[in-house]
């Protein structure tokens, strides 16, 4: 039960990119389009599990050796390892989506929700399921942050728009309107789990 309180969470009430911030960049550059977002999501996915995975067994080591002021220094230069596996994959196998990705791609490397993950992880004291679980979690929540804003997005472009509000202005009220309609998960994850 308290794995499952965990994965929702991560997806719903603590979203990295609506409730915490985290990954603000991606968000905004990458959905436009909901084929876009939905690759970055995935990708986004494939690392943040992927890294906790890795960075699990190294922090305990870092740990074990009083070397934990390293930890910072150590999980970026993973990540950045996993971004690149991540981007040869994409290249190799899907290159329309690794043509509309972009820039967008390499920047996984210092997307500050797949940093933030994995710190969180250490900082919440989770053992190495609960990490999985909210490393899963987190990045199932980016994806469905991504494909939803993505279809506001992609609604907004057929929609007339004041001119002093098209552009980013629109974009950041829309991003604010989504953040918002996730407070509502916020009393639903509450009441099942009295969290």
């Amino acid at each position: 039960m308290k794995l499952f309180s965990i994965l929702l969470m991560a997806m719903l009430t603590q979203n990295f990119v609506l409730a915490k911030f985290l990954g603000i960049c991606p968000f905004l550059g990458v959905s436009k389009k909901t084929k876009t977002a939905t690759g970055m999501g995935l990708a986004v996915i494939f690392v943040m599990v992927l890294a906790t995975a890795v960075t699990f067994p190294i922090n305990l080591l870092l740990v074990k050796n009083g070397l934990e002021y390293l930890q910072t220094i150590v999980f970026i230069l993973v990540i950045a390892a996993l971004v690149q596996l991540v981007e040869i994959v994409l290249k190799k196998y899907m290159p329309p989506l690794y043509n509309s990705l972009g820039i967008y791609l390499p920047l996984i490397t210092t997307n500050c929700a797949v940093l933030g993950v994995v710190l969180l992880n250490i900082d919440n004291g989770y053992n190495f399921a609960e990490s999985m679980v909210n490393s899963l979690g987190g990045g199932i929540g980016f994806l469905i942050a991504m494909v939803m804003f993505s279809g506001v997005r992609e609604r907004m472009e057929s929609s007339d728009v004041p001119e002093s509000l098209k552009g980013l202005p629109i974009t950041l009220v829309a991003a604010a309107l989504v953040s918002m309609s996730f407070l509502g998960f916020a009393g639903l994850v509450e009441n099942l789990f009295g969290v």
